[in-house]
């Protein structure tokens, strides 16, 4: 106390030679009570003010200059705070936010794509048992990924990727969710089998001719309208709209993204094959167009699974994946759309054209169609037609030789 009188007399410390109002002196002193370190029991405890508020806690140290320091850095942690600082907090290791972020995510995400759950658990496991799993969040990188992928060689790059997919989605949700302050990049692995075959006309006819009921039908719909076979299951009967003149609308009511939710007009073949199927259904206003006793209500990938598998077999056809109905649709009605991406991408239920990209296979018949159409519009010029050759009036010798002839 007396040192602070003797610096409030101090005539260099005072403006103007001012004598310091003992207000001030005042609010010096109590300052110094309420922002110290001392002695309760044998140990130290700090006690200081904050906005108002009183803070005080027990180091649970006997040494008064290690209480000093904790005094100091809890101070400093409140001061960062006030200017927007924030401690870091350790990032979650990767198997831990697998189980505690993700996955619930992802079956609330998901709840009615049973398939993409699977998809997704099947990845997480895989992730979860492999050394990534013990790995924090920050710590990652594209190297850890092509060290997992090389680990893994002994799968196929399907299913390596299944796993990058996974690690994929689950950094990217973490950066979303600010458990990460950079994104990550993810190289997937080459060599993955693609999707790109189409089926000619008669491939489809034997093929729809050998399957059994409900896949026939699923399949009419998927190869004619461009479907996803997840949106055929689960549609109901309050979304199809049947004419009498062999047209409608179907509604697709729920999908994976906002594109997905979509109404297309029915082809005359999807309008005979529901008309049918209303009819034997007893012409109900409401529920599935393909009723299951399964947990989802509706036929689904995994009850189809064995009924495309013989009408391959019946059909002579080279085997394909289901999905395949799909591309070779897309790739149909590119066609009629006369390459318009834009159209395709809307019929798709795409969120993006680089999607559709993916699904478009242009024929050979198709690509020598457009360069003959090109070819009469090109002449002298680019892009005009070429003039017929004009015929020029005899010259007088040759008039001459005409009379005498």
């Amino acid at each position: 106390m007396f040192m602070l009188k003797s610096m409030c007399n101090r005539s260099d410390l005072r403006p103007d030679n001012a004598a310091l109002p003992a207000l001030d002196l005042y609010i010096i002193v109590q300052m110094f009570k309420i922002m110290g370190t001392y002695k309760r029991g044998k140990t130290y405890w700090y006690k200081f003010q904050w906005q108002g508020k009183s803070i005080r806690k027990s180091t649970k140290q006997r040494n008064d200059k290690v209480a000093r320091d904790m005094e100091s850095a809890h101070r400093t942690s409140l001061a960062k705070g006030e200017v927007g600082i924030r401690e870091k907090k350790p990032a979650p290791l990767l198997k831990d936010f697998l189980k505690n972020d993700f996955l619930p995510f992802a079956q609330t995400r998901h709840k009615y794509k049973p398939m993409t759950l699977r998809y997704y658990r099947q990845g997480c496991d895989l992730l979860t048992k492999s050394n990534l799993g013990g790995l924090r969040l920050d710590e990652f990188s594209d190297q850890q990924a092509q060290e997992f992928a090389r680990k893994h060689a002994v799968l196929s790059p399907s299913g390596i990727n299944r796993g990058l997919r996974t690690l994929r989605r689950s950094l990217n949700l973490a950066f979303e969710w600010a458990k990460l302050e950079r994104p990550v990049k993810i190289t997937l692995a080459p060599g993955e089998h693609q999707r790109d075959r189409v089926l000619t006309d008669t491939e489809i006819t034997k093929y729809l001719d050998a399957c059994p009921q409900p896949w026939k039908d699923c399949a009419t719909l998927i190869v004619d309208e461009g479907f996803r076979p997840s949106e055929v299951f689960a549609l109901e009967w309050q979304h199809i709209l049947l004419h009498d003149d062999d047209s409608g609308f179907i509604q697709i009511a729920e999908g994976k993204s906002k594109a997905a939710k979509r109404t297309l007009p029915m082809t005359p073949r999807v309008h005979g094959v529901l008309s049918a199927r209303w009819e034997s259904a007893g012409k109900p206003v409401a529920g599935f167009l393909f009723p299951s006793a399964g947990k989802s209500g509706h036929v689904s990938q995994d009850g189809t699974k064995d009924q495309h598998k013989k009408a391959l077999e019946n059909s002579g056809v080279v085997a394909f994946v289901p999905y395949v109905l799909r591309h070779t649709a897309l790739t149909n009605l590119g066609e009629r759309a006369g390459g318009d991406v834009f159209v395709l991408a809307r019929i798709a239920g795409h969120s993006t054209i680089a999607v559709t990209q993916r699904y478009i296979h242009p024929q050979a018949d198709a690509i020598g169609r457009v360069f003959a159409a090109a070819l009469p519009k090109v002449g002298t010029k680019l892009g005009t037609a070429r003039k017929p050759r004009k015929t020029r009036a005899p010259r007088a010798s040759q008039q001459m030789l005409l009379k005498s002839a």
